[in-house]
Order: structure tokens, then sequence, then C-alpha cells
């Protein structure tokens, strides 16, 4: 639900935003969505108020985060949008 509210939110506001399916040979940890919009992207893992990440998802967050990427953790659709009010800013 949080999920889908988010891509939904991204959607609206122009970002291309996929879900990612965890699947067999695919990056242990990967986050559950991916957005991108003029040139910026972001790597979202959506947890509720009171999950808590991985071993294999700190390491993927520390991997993109090493490479220069943004990887943020979502727990409500209003977390995202303070990421992208302080990127605009």
């Amino acid at each position: 639900e949080i999920q889908a509210a988010i891509k939904e939110y991204l959607q609206w506001t122009g970002w291309f935003c996929v879900k990612i399916h965890q699947s067999l040979g695919s990056y242990r940890g990967i986050a559950d969505l991916y957005a991108l919009k003029d040139g910026r992207s972001i790597w979202i893992e959506v947890k509720t108020p009171k999950g808590t990440q991985s071993d294999d998802q700190l390491q993927f967050q520390a991997d993109i985060e090493a490479h220069g990427g943004t990887y943020i953790v979502a727990r409500s659709v209003d977390d995202v949008i303070r990421w992208i009010e302080g990127v605009e800013e």
C-alpha cells in the first residue's frame, strides 16, 4: 500500500518509476523502487513505520552510495516528498 502510493505520486509528478522485483539472479537486497527524472535518479527502499533493512539491503545501499547514487528509505509518501523538496531547493 505504501509502495503503491509512492509509485503513484512519483509518476503523477513526472518521474519514470518502476517497481523492482526480487528474483533468482537479481542483486540481493535491491531496492523496491527506482525512479528517474531529468537525469536524476533515486533508489527507494519502502518500509513500514517500524520496518528495518536487512543486511543485504544495507549492503545494496552502501554500494549505490559508493557509486555516487541516491538511496532513501521511505516509510510514507511524505518521506519522498521531503527528499524531492530538499533536492529542488
